[in-house]
């Protein structure tokens, strides 16, 4: 079983959202990232390349959520697991994706979508 890296609360404003005033006005977003890491080459080491350097992800991530739109948080989740996945030393990686403005017609905290993938 894996240790965990976590970054909770990245937040960006994206215009991403399946109606025409989302994708034109923009809405802040969250996202909280926990990933499946072996550290232990990183404890042994004490070296920040024998982990994942959360701080360059933590900008990749806010780069994806202000970046290119998409209608749906699901496709977005997606392409952040993705974004995560890519480097080798992530076994697995768990995204939640937060939509606190969502046009819902009743009061609301929050709309969140998590998923979870690991390398194949």
């Amino acid at each position: 079983m894996p240790d965990r890296i976590e970054l909770r609360g990245l937040t960006a404003r994206g215009h991403h959202g399946w109606f025409p005033h989302e994708r034109e006005n923009g809405q802040l977003f969250g996202v909280d990232v926990v990933l499946g890491v072996d550290t232990r080459a990183a404890a042994e080491s004490d070296d920040l390349t024998d982990t994942v350097d959360y701080g360059s992800l933590a900008e990749r991530v806010v780069g994806l959520v202000s970046g290119q739109p998409v209608r749906l948080v699901e496709t977005l989740a997606q392409r952040i697991a993705d974004l995560c996945l890519e480097d080798p030393r992530v076994e697995d990686a768990e995204v939640t994706v937060h939509k606190p403005e969502a046009p819902v017609p009743v009061p609301f905290g929050d709309v969140t979508v998590t998923i979870r993938r690991a390398r194949t």
